[in-house]
């Protein structure tokens, strides 16, 4: 269907070059980067919507690319959910619009909303049956996870999984565990040869690995040879220049040239262009229980009932997951459990130790204001100078440039490890995080993970990431008819969602 040879595309630097890549029938493409290092810019050069710096595209005859992009465009808001899907197709055809929202799941009264009005995970969803109606042979899918649910997502990888054979897909995404269900190819973007195995993320991530690993040893080896080589050129050097030999000199030329040689054609080991580190520094509480639950009842702001806690306890040390379906009542639990924090608990049967020190990371991760900046959200709240705020900052990704600019321009990648980075200076005994992984790449995300479990954090944390759930939990909470019940591990809800998202 495409083809891509010695594509490169550069702006203020290189994002990718030499990439060859084709596109055939049927494909199942996941492309894996970090943030900002051209996976929405590679899908436009293919969906045509953007020329490559260098190299060819070639497109069969006849093939017809449908693009999911990132962002709604904004004069698509202000139609509903039916006239956005319905537009462009001729009067004889909306019955496929019908279609797609049905194999959706939209329900009818959502469908006379305008798009403006609509969650975030509906207007993705919404983006893609508009996209799918067009009949594509191509579907480009650019972070298609974004603001879903758990549900929905396994719902979406029913639906792609259900595609007919012919169609390829081609999906940008940081969600790993999505990319393991969907795909089957795994292109590894990078800015100089970039890689593609014909494996899912999981498998090709660890022949990735293992095939950097390999550059490294062999690389470590040329470069210890061409030491060698010049070490015994020098020697022979010195030997001949003092017997007046001109063979040894002739021999010492041609080690050197042989040093030479391997040094040029040494091609070092990969290194990930960071988005930015992500570090948190977490400090301990004498306490050794830090919330108690008491059969707390967590309601609606109107007073209606969504569930009861039952006599729970967070210890120092545990990684509680909250798990639930969407308007259980787990942004409401969390809200709870700040207030109390905070010293405004509505409720005398949740108790936190006067000791606690929160850090609360919404979806956006902080408290941002989007006319604030990068330096101010630093150096007001915290004893930090300016030099060393502009140096903390460069660390997580936001570039001297972008420091003194609104917060809003910043990319969502940024934002994230911006909001990491004021979560580490608060230095908690204890984190309440929603959904902490949103915008972050998979660097990003196995960083979180790590720092949450080797520095032995205390948290509160709800997520729709799988690979994250199972990665950092030690304890899990399930929403479960009214009722918070303690289970031993997510698999049994990952399942009941699923059968949810398949309408069984």
């Amino acid at each position: 269907m495409i083809n891509l040879q010695n594509l490169g595309v550069t702006l203020r630097a290189p994002l990718f070059t030499g990439l060859d890549l084709a596109i055939a029938p049927g494909d199942r493409l996941g492309v894996v980067a970090a943030n900002g290092a051209g996976k929405s810019t590679l899908l436009r050069c293919i969906a045509g919507d953007l020329e490559p710096t260098e190299g060819d595209i070639t497109r069969a005859r006849g093939v017809h690319v449908g693009h999911v992009q990132q962002d709604a465009p904004p004069a698509l808001m202000r139609l509903t959910l039916d006239e956005a899907v319905r537009e462009g197709l001729d009067e004889a055809d909306h019955w496929r619009a019908d279609i797609a929202l049905d194999s959706l799941d939209a329900p009818a009264d959502l469908r006379e909303r305008p798009l403006a009005q609509l969650s975030g995970g509906w207007l993705r969803l919404a983006l893609l049956a508009r996209t799918w109606v067009a009949d594509p042979d191509l579907l480009l899918l650019d972070e298609p996870t974004n603001h879903l649910d758990l549900a929905k997502i396994l719902k979406l990888e029913d639906w792609l999984n259900a595609l007919p054979r012919e169609i390829a897909v081609v999906v940008a995404s940081h969600d790993r565990a999505f990319l393991d269900a969907v795909t089957s190819r795994t292109l590894f973007l990078r800015p100089e040869r970039s890689q593609v195995f014909n494996l899912p993320y999981a498998p090709a991530r660890a022949a990735l690995d293992e095939a950097d690993a390999a550059d490294a040893r062999r690389f470590d080896r040329d470069m210890k040879t061409a030491q060698q080589l010049r070490k015994q050129a020098a020697k022979l050097h010195n030997i001949g220049v003092n017997s007046g030999s001109d063979l040894l000199i002739t021999k010492t030329k041609q080690l050197k040239q042989r040093a030479e040689r391997l040094e040029v054609a040494a091609r070092p080991a990969h290194q990930d262009r960071s988005a930015g580190a992500i570090r948190l520094d977490h400090r301990g509480s004498h306490a050794k229980v830090l919330m108690a639950f008491d059969d707390a009842p967590v309601t609606t702001p109107d007073g209606t009932l969504l569930f009861k806690t039952g006599k729970l306890f967070i210890r120092q040390g545990d990684r509680v997951i909250l798990l639930g379906a969407n308007g259980a009542g787990k942004t409401r639990l969390m809200k709870l459990a700040k207030a109390t924090i905070e010293g405004a608990s509505p409720s005398p049967l949740v108790k936190a130790t006067t000791s606690l020190v929160l850090g609360c990371g919404d979806q956006g991760l902080a408290d941002l204001a989007d006319d604030d900046t990068p330096l101010k959200a630093i150096t007001r709240p915290f004893d930090v100078g300016d030099q060393r705020a502009r140096s903390l900052l460069a660390g997580a990704g936001i570039e001297i440039l972008a420091q003194e600019k609104p917060i809003g321009s910043l990319s969502g990648g940024q934002k994230a490890r911006l909001g990491m980075l004021v979560l580490r200076l608060i230095r908690p005994t204890f984190y309440l995080l929603d959904e902490p992984t949103n915008h972050l790449d998979i660097e990003g995300q196995e960083a979180l993970e790590a720092e949450l479990k080797d520095d032995d954090a205390t948290c509160l944390v709800v997520s729709h990431d799988r690979d994250f759930v199972r990665a950092v939990g030690s304890r899990f909470w399930v929403i479960d008819r009214r009722r918070l019940i303690e289970v031993d591990d997510p698999e049994a809800f990952f399942a009941a969602a699923r059968e949810e998202g398949s309408g069984g």
